[in-house]
């Protein structure tokens, strides 16, 4: 399925002719003046009209880019510390030309960029983008506002409550996560953050809980009980908000199929009662980084609810996926949830920021850090949300306009088709990878994330992913298993919006070609087992 996105389908075109672009207007340089007076203040940047030009000028650019991105080498072959050698030492004292610093975009930005959105981009997961998302982040920033409070910018508040409804009616997710409750959704800049929110939230809870049966504790008393869960397949960012709220959290240890079950959490559950402390929270990750396992969400699910456990569900990659209706029963148990995270950033065309999070009962969040000073009040406080209660930040950009313009640009089956373009495009290098038997696939491909590695080898899998990696036609990432026995392996993602099969093959056709070249120096065979 192609979605009209920035460019052709290879993603390389020819440069824009400029006189078939859109026109840009007369120039109106710097309104300041260069001289001994410091009383001297730029008063309107480029002025309006030079605005217009300079604003023209630069989309024209970023459009540039992105047709002929395919021409670029997609990691950059520099070294840590290049770029400062190339600029001064310290800011201009004067203005300098546009012309100038436009220039210098090219000259020392582009040698140092990680082309995210290159056809041949195959690392960590998609990093979304879209012109509709683009153009919303261009009013975003020409608008300015700072939409903390419902007062501070009452569209900007009113339009993200909207959307994450629509998007919470589009995943069929509980009606407890719908606004006009107790809950509702509300965006943030990663799941990093929403994660530590939750955690927060769990925690205000218990040991609200706690007090109650306990009324001389403190809440030190209580916190030093608390104990979370997670698998050993998360993502770091759930151990670090451990580390970032000093609260105990311990991995669960996953299966063979590196999921997390809720037999293995009812075991640690068990284990901490009788050493008197207090489950109060678990992440289940639908979708890990690693390999793009599913942890055991309806098993995970009863347990939590039998213990009184604060579930989180992390899909920051996969959630996309559950607007189509296929691959909606992966996310079967979310009605346990207190909480539930996913990134559209990722694989929903969004740019970044833009990560959804909705809460069962946000006054849980809104109790862990409200502080209401006279200078943040409003008159229709209670009446509709205000946003700086439902995460750390108190500045908050007009986000929600991405999402409004990408759902009335594309329509939400345009997207379903994007998502499954980009499985099957998966499964299609996995069927490569599996007829050629110097490869396995080392875990289920449920996704777009395949993973593989050579034949039952370590060591030469490490040799052949620097190989891919100084060869630099494709990008990919690897990663590792620990249990039950050490496995490096390389995971192949499929990132590339407008992804085609000959991008797929081509990517194949160079991993075999370095692949060949690997098992022909000496002393090299894949029938040597290295763990």
């Amino acid at each position: 399925m192609n979605v009209p996105l920035h460019q052709n389908e290879d993603g390389q075109a020819p440069a824009p002719n400029d006189h078939t672009a859109l026109e840009c207007g007369d120039t109106d340089d710097h309104e300041i003046s260069k001289g001994d007076d410091t009383s001297t203040v730029p008063t309107a940047d480029f002025g309006l009209n030079g605005f217009r030009q300079r604003a023209c000028e630069t989309v024209h650019y970023v459009a540039h880019y992105l047709e002929t991105i395919g021409q670029r080498k997609v990691f950059p072959d520099v070294l840590p510390g290049y770029l400062a050698s190339m600029i001064p030492t310290e800011a201009p004292e004067y203005p300098e030309s546009w012309e100038n610093i436009m220039g210098d975009v090219e000259r020392v930005v582009m040698p140092g960029m990680t082309h995210w959105h290159h056809p041949h981009f195959h690392a960590y997961f998609p990093a979304g983008t879209s012109s509709p998302s683009i153009c919303a982040d261009i009013l975003t920033d020409g608008l300015g506002c700072i939409g903390f409070t419902w007062a501070s910018s009452p569209a900007c508040t009113e339009l993200e409550v909207v959307m994450m409804d629509w998007l919470a009616r589009i995943l069929r997710l509980p009606d407890f996560f719908m606004s006009g409750g107790k809950g509702g959704g509300v965006i943030s800049g990663s799941a990093s953050d929403s994660t530590l929110v939750a955690l927060f939230g769990a925690r205000n809870r218990s040991i609200k809980a706690y007090q109650d049966e306990n009324p001389t504790a403190s809440v030190f008393d209580a916190a030093a009980k608390l104990i979370g869960y997670y698998s050993d397949q998360a993502h770091s960012s759930v151990e670090r908000a451990g580390l970032i709220s000093m609260l105990r959290l311990r991995p669960v240890q996953s299966n063979e199929k590196h999921e997390m079950t809720g037999e293995a959490l009812e075991e640690a559950v068990l284990e901490d009662l009788n050493n008197g402390l207090i489950p109060f929270f678990c992440t289940a990750t639908l979708g890990t980084t690693g390999c793009c396992a599913f942890d055991h969400l309806e098993e995970i699910g009863q347990i939590c609810k039998k213990y009184n456990i604060w579930l989180h569900v992390d899909a920051a990659y996969a959630g996309s996926s559950f607007i189509c209706p296929e691959y909606r029963p992966l996310l079967n148990g979310i009605e346990h949830a207190m909480s539930f995270v996913f990134n559209p950033h990722k694989w929903l065309l969004v740019n970044f920021d833009c990560s959804c999070v909705w809460y069962k009962d946000v006054d849980w969040v809104i109790k862990s850090f409200n502080v209401d000073p006279a200078y943040l009040k409003h008159q229709h406080q209670g009446k509709v949300p205000d946003f700086r209660h439902w995460h750390i930040p108190l500045g908050r950009k007009f986000r929600s306009l991405k999402l409004w313009f990408l759902f009335r640009y594309f329509g939400v089956e345009a997207l379903r088709n994007y998502i499954r373009n980009h499985i099957s495009l998966a499964q299609h290098f996995e069927s490569l990878v599996r007829a050629d038997n110097r490869f396995e696939i080392v875990h289920d491909v449920r996704m777009a994330l395949v993973c593989f590695r050579l034949m039952k080898n370590n060591d030469l899998t490490r040799q052949l992913y620097q190989e891919i990696e100084n060869d630099g036609r494709i990008h990919l990432t690897p990663s590792e298993f620990h249990h039950p026995e050490p496995m490096f392996f390389i995971r192949f993602a499929v990132c590339y919006h407008s992804a085609n099969m000959g991008q797929i093959q081509h990517a194949f056709d160079v991993i075999c070609e370095l692949t060949t070249r690997l098992l022909r120096r000496p002393s090299v065979s894949l029938s040597q087992e290295s763990f």
